[in-house]
């Protein structure tokens, strides 16, 4: 497994190999030879190209919104610069694309990329070194393999379906005393506060990244045990994509609040409240609490 030309990272602490080799816990350094052509060429283009930005432009430049996306968001020049690098390299993977800021992209295949080339625009923008580039291949609409890049390091995440990884998640199966990450809360909004807050009692520790992507493989790694959207249906499918492999393939669920199915959709305008956690019955209690927190301080 090699990183990028020119911006190879080091090899990870406890790796026993050079750099780009999976170790003993599932993650490695720069893109996975295993990994699909098209999904290797995208995440290769995605870190040179935030490697250039970040150091070619200053934090207002990378900040301006410049357009607004296929979601219904505003697009920031990070994004635009990064993204239009993974199309330019996809030009040669006659695949399907879906991603955050072009959307829809159909070339007739069985093979889908569904890809955030930046997620944690604004954390990459104002020079917070928490931002990752993520994708996910759907085979005719199932979900079979993702890989997750934690952009500021080349620390990445891979995972195919039914292939074993050595990613595994901490195995916890309650909330109580859980180390849980969060969307930030949102006060205005009187159910989804209340189910934000709800968690945030019940577990031992709370933090917030603003990084969906990057704190789902960090669940998948056994770093934290749960991520999740406290009732805000704030995600999209580029956010939660890869999570439903990585999560699954080291012991974790993904589930939506609301018991939506995490599907293949070319909308991406459709919208989840995600949950990432580390065992099925963590995943499915996590989602009841956020549930039933939000119905009572939205009635309340």
């Amino acid at each position: 497994m090699g990183g990028v030309e020119g911006h190879e990272p080091a090899a990870p602490e406890g790796s026993e190999a050079g750099p780009g080799v999976r170790n003993v816990r599932g993650w490695g350094a720069g893109v996975p030879v295993e990994a699909h052509p098209a999904l290797a060429a995208a995440a290769s283009a995605a870190l040179e190209a935030y490697t250039a930005a970040t150091a070619e432009h200053d934090r207002a430049t990378l900040a301006a919104v410049v357009a607004d996306g296929a979601d219904g968001t505003p697009t920031m020049r990070i994004d635009v610069l990064v993204e239009d690098a993974i199309l330019a390299a996809l030009a040669r993977h006659p695949v399907n694309i879906l991603t955050e800021e072009t959307g829809w992209v159909d070339h007739g295949s069985a093979l889908t990329l569904v890809l955030d080339p930046v997620d944690g625009s604004a954390n990459a923008a104002a020079g917070v070194p928490l931002s990752a580039f993520s994708a996910a291949v759907a085979e005719d609409g199932v979900f079979t393999e993702a890989l997750t890049v934690w952009l500021d390091t080349g620390r990445s995440w891979w995972a195919r379906a039914g292939v074993p990884s050595p990613l595994r998640t901490t195995g916890r199966k309650t909330l109580d005393g859980a180390a849980v990450s969060l969307l930030r809360p949102h006060p205005a909004n009187p159910g989804a506060a209340a189910a934000w807050w709800e968690v945030a009692r019940r577990a031992a520790r709370v933090r917030i990244l603003s990084t969906s992507c990057l704190e789902g493989a960090l669940v998948a790694q056994g770093a934290t045990d749960a991520f999740a959207d406290a009732a805000t249906d704030t995600h999209r499918l580029v956010d939660l994509a890869a999570s439903v492999v990585l999560a699954e393939a080291a012991g974790g669920a993904v589930r939506d609040v609301f018991g939506r199915a995490v599907e293949l959709d070319t909308d991406l305008t459709r919208r989840w409240s995600g949950v990432v956690a580390a065992t099925p019955e963590l995943a499915d209690e996590l989602a009841t609490v956020l549930r039933e927190a939000y119905q009572a301080g939205r009635d309340g």
